[in-house]
């Protein structure tokens, strides 16, 4: 699983992006501000630095070229937040090894896609996902499931859906996630669309993959 490290001063912005984030899939940890964030990259060794730029005390510049200067570190990946009007701020960053910048305010949702897009640039993030244990293969790519010797072929949302859930396997996805992940919020669709959805993804890949919780959702069974 790929981990996220958020280091940012503001408590609101870091809960948003952490919340979207593991929404995603990722495995998320946030830090208040640069001296702290270090410690926690010692600690937590992430594949990808969401780094605000302006902070008191350590900024991110400085928190920047502190990890290009560490050996260790040289795969991570550096994305800086910074305000629209820093221009110096985003050159700055980029002089100092940064692999990316988002000028904020931005949304979640535009922000996660700039991160998948990044991870996916430098081959972090790839286009297959494997269960072993299940013998599940899913492949984005071709918007293809294999099966043993079979090849599932499923409709958009099907595969969009079973994608979700089994990018965090065990995890519960609530049915408003699910249904704004898959669908989006433009578009109105109501409880049993997602049932009726799961039920054809059962007849088709068996029925030990998804399970329900009651009240509440589905989840990617990982046995």
């Amino acid at each position: 699983m790929v981990k996220i490290l958020v280091i940012d001063d503001e408590e609101d912005i870091r809960e948003l992006l952490k919340y979207n984030l593991l929404k995603e899939g990722y495995e998320v940890e946030t830090a208040e501000n640069g001296q702290v964030g270090i410690q926690r990259l010692k600690l937590f060794n992430p594949d990808l630095i969401i780094l605000d730029v302006m902070m008191p005390g350590m900024d991110g510049i400085e928190v920047c070229e502190y990890i290009r200067n560490t050996s260790e570190y040289q795969k991570t990946l550096i994305c800086f937040l910074t305000a629209r009007n820093e221009d110096y701020s985003q050159i700055a960053g980029l002089d100092a090894g940064a692999d990316d910048y988002v000028a904020k305010p931005v949304k979640p949702k535009v922000l996660v896609s700039r991160i998948n897009a990044l991870l996916r640039r430098k081959g972090m993030l790839q286009d297959v996902e494997k269960n072993d244990k299940k013998g599940l293969i899913i492949n984005r790519e071709k918007y293809l499931v294999e099966k043993g010797a079979d090849e599932i072929h499923l409709p958009r949302k099907e595969f969009e859906l079973l994608a979700l859930l089994a990018s965090r396997p065990d995890y519960v996805f609530e049915r408003e996630v699910i249904l704004e992940k898959v669908w989006g919020s433009e578009i109105v669709v109501g409880d049993r669309t997602i049932d009726v959805h799961v039920r054809k993804l059962r007849e088709k890949i068996g029925e030990d993959y998804i399970k329900t919780i009651k009240g509440i959702g589905y989840k990617f069974i990982e046995q």
